[in-house]
């Protein structure tokens, strides 16, 4: 394919969009370059801003007949790379951002794949529905992005990952068709169900611009508790009690390590350990319901009372009041974000069986602790679907730099942990750029074949995100965060 000369593909872009939506100054490109931790920087030779599907399509087609790589960009808050382009444009879907209506009767809603997780959610309160979705993002993710990356967060363990939440997509083709699967219904076994090919597929396969989401009813009562215990082992035992006697009202059970609460006490502003001594590990846990008058506060203590008298777990307390609710929740949601005053981290988003999280937990930790003296091990995460952000803060004054150099040699501690127990080294952030040359070493070769193809057979000229997921002859480097 013979490449357009750029400036005649900005003609044809401009001609799309408008002047000032093709974005092409050092300044304006800046904020379309990098990932979210910074750990990666590409190029671009423009950013476009469509407005609507006809134009992402028109946008498409343009750079597919020039023979220039796109990708699209949403919220730009991926944590592997997967948004980082490297030359070609990046089709920004930020003014794609209508959400339509709810639909009471169905429980869905259609929005643009630009609009923002939070105004989503907000909108389907406002109609008196949930949409159940939620993560520390979701103030600036978008929906686009939860679609493309599958995303998962605080709530999967009721309602499941974004693949359980969507009835039907709007897709643009690497080459610019557009496949209307706009549909909102509950069963539809009229041939492959096409939408699942691109949920997960972190825009490889195509461009979401369009979603009917399902929506489910609002919670009217909620108990709320921060649970303190020996070890993992306790908290998972603890949750297999729990889950066995709440069922669906069980929504959230989040594991928090000490270390996790000691940062986020010390660095996050009105954060303060709700328990009097100190645990080993903590369970953020959440029981809803749509019955007004459920009494999920004595199904609780129902469960604690036997746990504690056991030895169980150490110590509880349920909130009294939705402030002190908010409080324990402002401790798992600081979680993240403290980490980086306690310098660079390694960073793995991985998943095992419940049953097995805890000794993952245990011997990871104790393997990357020894590898490395000082290190300091937090894993946290969502005991309920068995996904562990198994997260590694450098030794105190090692050099951040040195530190992340470090990356590959625990990635390879860590994932074979995972693999050794029949998980997955990309739970719910993806493969991206990050974990590309990871994927080889654990995945099926016959499932990664089938990607293969699968790529290969919607975008042949491997023009769409390219080097993402899998690699296919292009030259995109290796990631080396410490470079």
């Amino acid at each position: 394919m013979t490449t357009m000369p750029a400036a005649d593909l900005l003609s044809q872009l401009r001609a799309i969009v408008g002047e000032k939506h093709v974005r092409v100054a050092a300044e304006d490109l800046a904020p379309f370059l990098a990932e979210t931790r910074r750990l990666a920087r590409g190029t671009a030779i423009a950013a476009v801003v469509p407005a609507n599907t006809a134009e992402v399509s028109a946008v498409v087609k343009a750079c597919h007949a020039a023979g220039v790589s796109f990708l699209a960009q949403g919220g730009n808050t991926g944590l592997v790379g997967g948004g980082v382009p490297h030359g070609g444009v990046v089709i920004s879907l930020q003014r794609l951002k209508t959400i339509g209506p709810v639909d009471a009767v169905n429980a869905a809603i259609t929005v643009e794949a630009g609009a923002v997780l939070a105004q989503v959610q907000q909108a389907a309160r406002e109609a008196g529905f949930l949409y159940p979705l939620s993560l520390a993002s979701e103030g600036s993710c978008t929906i686009g992005g939860n679609i493309a990356s599958n995303a998962g967060g605080t709530a999967v363990l009721r309602y499941g990952n974004t693949r359980d939440l969507v009835l039907g997509l709007e897709v643009v083709l690497p080459d610019g068709a557009i496949w209307n699967g706009l549909s909102a219904l509950r069963k539809d076994n009229a041939g492959y169900d096409l939408k699942h090919l691109f949920i997960g597929s972190e825009g490889t396969l195509g461009i979401v611009t369009k979603a009917v989401l399902k929506l489910f009813p609002l919670p009217k009562a909620r108990a709320t508790a921060f649970i303190g215990a020996a070890g993992p082992t306790e908290i998972v035992a603890f949750f297999a009690r729990l889950r066995q006697r709440a069922g669906d009202r069980l929504t959230t059970f989040e594991l928090i390590p000490r270390f996790g609460l000691e940062i986020v006490v010390r660095h996050a502003p009105g954060a303060r350990d709700p328990l009097a001594a100190r645990h080993a590990s903590y369970a953020l846990v959440e029981l809803t319901s749509p019955e007004p008058n459920a009494d999920l506060e004595a199904l609780l203590l129902e469960v604690l009372e036997p746990a504690l008298e056991t030895g169980e777990i150490e110590d509880a307390a349920i909130a009294a009041s939705d402030r002190q609710a908010k409080s324990f929740w402002h401790l798992r949601e600081s979680l993240s974000e403290v980490q980086k005053h306690e310098g660079a981290s390694i960073k793995h988003d991985v998943s095992v069986p419940i049953s097995r999280v805890a000794d993952f937990v245990i011997e990871a930790g104790a393997a990357c602790e020894t590898e490395m003296p000082g290190l300091r091990v937090c894993a946290f995460g969502h005991i309920g679907d068995g996904n562990i952000h198994f997260n590694l803060s450098q030794p105190v004054g090692m050099d951040a730099k040195a530190f992340l150099g470090e990356w590959h040699r625990f990635n390879r501690i860590v994932h074979d942990a995972v693999a050794k127990r029949g998980g997955s080294i990309a739970a719910e952030h993806g493969v991206g750029l990050f974990k590309r040359d990871e994927l080889p070493h654990y995945k099926d070769p016959v499932a990664l074949k089938l990607m293969e193809t699968l790529k290969r057979a919607l975008d042949p000229g491997n023009r769409l995100n390219p080097g993402k997921v899998i690699a296919l002859g292009d030259d995109l480097p290796e990631f080396k965060p410490g470079a």
